[in-house]
């Protein structure tokens, strides 16, 4: 697939409008990088108001046809496009681990995740019937439809450039709407590769758009009068910015934003099992998820065992280029690496104990990458901004509490909710945890609860903006909304005028 045009210097992503590449007018780039190797590989284009009313009007143009298509033909679109991005996930992979820089296997298990969704949006005829009501008055029935809204947008974050779109623009599609998505410009290829497979799926035109840029193309997209709907991932104070202006232009939202996800770890828990699950949760994708477990609440009584244990996972792991078969890749940028040590050094000067240090550490890759090994902090103070911010590295800070109710009392104070879990074999503490925590998805003993794509995923509190969740029957509540017909065939008969208010 091509997905790029070369230049003089590097190839440049552009847009995909209307069906095919769209060769962007603004004239501005930004740096993709490899960030294993800490170099330019490509640039990709920024959009300017022209790109931004393109994208929307050829989505705009498709949606008629594209709403009005049977459900039959929407649905072996979606069937061949499951197939054939099951058969060259590899291609796929490889893509993410160049530009994001995750290993290999990492990759491969979002795209897994992303295909759950596929496979839910498959079975959408399901999903979109009605309700039916005969005779609620004589010879008079009520049903009503489920219809798409028009032309929606999405706006997907560089973690998972194919997962999150993926979380959307299916579900989107097969309600019957038209799509314009504005990915990462970190890690743009992946959703020009989804839009390509699209196209061979058999996607009409400009039913699928990809427009890449900054804050001119997002707020192109929250201001649009054509735009219905914008579904957003990223961090929590951009995801009340999205919220907030595309509520205030009349847009239904679904704004995800970020978390402080806390495991908290029982004395009766098997230690192995917790080390094992602090280790892939904390350091898995280098820390960059809203779904990792930044934040271990331990008793005291295990605190030492429980870290000592870590430790012992954490010698064995090897940090490098996802494409050599290593643990765990580099972040997505220098600067992202820098903040992301910034965190340490604060932690450390507030008290905390740095007990693995990711700071300077010898990998398996180029020395110029974006590097930052698994770190880990012992007594980290609930005060520290170490401990309250979003931090999205690989960095594991260890909180000792004396009980049960403190640990629930820390999680419910906190201002993200996101996701959280339990580690324990005490069912009853469990029943009490799931039940007591303010917190929209809960693991008990399973560290990461990301929800089958026939649930949904969605936080509390700071983490999620709006009512609307990702995916499930809430996203195709989202993408739709209800109309209800009233009908009646008259008899001759029936004839005449009344003025009142129509009564059963």
């Amino acid at each position: 697939m091509t997905i790029t045009e070369q230049s003089t210097e590097t190839a440049t992503v552009h847009h995909w409008i209307g069906g095919a590449a769209h060769e962007s007018g603004s004239g501005r780039t930004a740096p993709v990088y490899d960030p294993a190797r800490g170099v330019v590989t490509k640039h990709v284009a920024l959009a300017d108001d022209a790109d931004v009313r393109a994208a929307i009007d050829a989505a705009q143009a498709a949606f008629p046809a594209w709403r009005d298509l049977s459900i039959a033909r929407k649905q072996a679109i979606m069937f061949r496009f499951r197939e054939l991005l099951n058969e060259r996930r590899d291609e796929l992979a490889e893509i993410i681990t160049s530009e994001h820089g995750k290993v290999l296997s990492d990759a491969g298990g979002e795209i897994a995740r992303g295909l759950e969704v596929v496979e839910l949006a498959t079975a959408f005829p399901n999903l979109l019937k009605g309700a039916y009501s005969e005779n609620v008055s004589t010879g008079v029935d009520v049903f009503s439809v489920k219809q798409p809204l028009g032309v929606v947008g999405i706006i997907s974050p560089f973690n998972f450039p194919a997962m999150v779109p993926l979380w959307f623009f299916p579900v989107a599609i097969a309600a019957g709407n038209t799509v314009v998505l504005k990915p990462s410009e970190k890690d743009p290829s992946a959703a020009m590769w989804m839009a390509e497979l699209l196209k061979e799926a058999g996607l009409p035109d400009g039913v699928f758009n990809v427009l890449h840029g900054d804050k001119v193309a997002v707020d192109g997209l929250l201001t649009a009068p054509e735009v219905q709907a914008l579904s957003f991932v990223g961090s929590t104070p951009i995801a009340q910015y999205i919220y907030e202006t595309a509520a205030k232009h009349g847009k239904r939202v679904q704004a995800l934003g970020g978390a402080k996800n806390h495991m908290l770890v029982l004395p009766d828990a098997d230690l192995d099992l917790v080390a094992d699950a602090a280790v892939n949760a904390g350091f898995g994708s280098a820390g960059e998820r809203c779904m990792a477990v930044s934040v271990v609440l331990a008793i005291d009584s295990i605190a030492d065992a429980l870290i000592e244990k870590v430790q012992e996972r954490v010698a064995t792991l090897r940090i490098g280029d996802g494409r050599r078969g290593t643990d765990m890749g580099p972040l997505i940028t220098g600067q992202h690496r820098d903040k992301v040590a910034g965190y340490i050094d604060i932690a450390e000067a507030d008290g905390a104990k740095v007990v693995i240090d990711g700071r300077g550490i010898e990998v398996d890759g180029d020395a110029d990458g974006f590097w930052l090994g698994p770190t880990l902090l012992d007594n980290v103070p609930t005060s520290s901004k170490a401990y309250q911010e979003e931090i999205f590295g690989p960095v594991l800070s260890v909180v000792r509490i004396k009980s049960f109710e403190e640990g629930v009392e820390l999680i419910n104070t906190g201002v993200f909710g996101n996701g959280t879990a339990i580690f324990t074999n005490d069912g009853g503490a469990a029943r009490k945890f799931q039940n007591e925590i303010q917190v929209g998805m809960v693991g008990i003993n399973v560290p990461i609860p990301v929800p089958v794509a026939y649930h949904s995923f969605g936080g509390w509190k700071q983490s999620l903006f709006g009512s609307s969740k990702a995916y499930g029957a809430a996203g195709f509540d989202f993408f739709t909304r209800e109309k209800a017909i009233t009908q009646r065939w008259l008899d001759p008969s029936h004839g005449g005028l009344n003025l009142g208010f129509p009564e059963n």
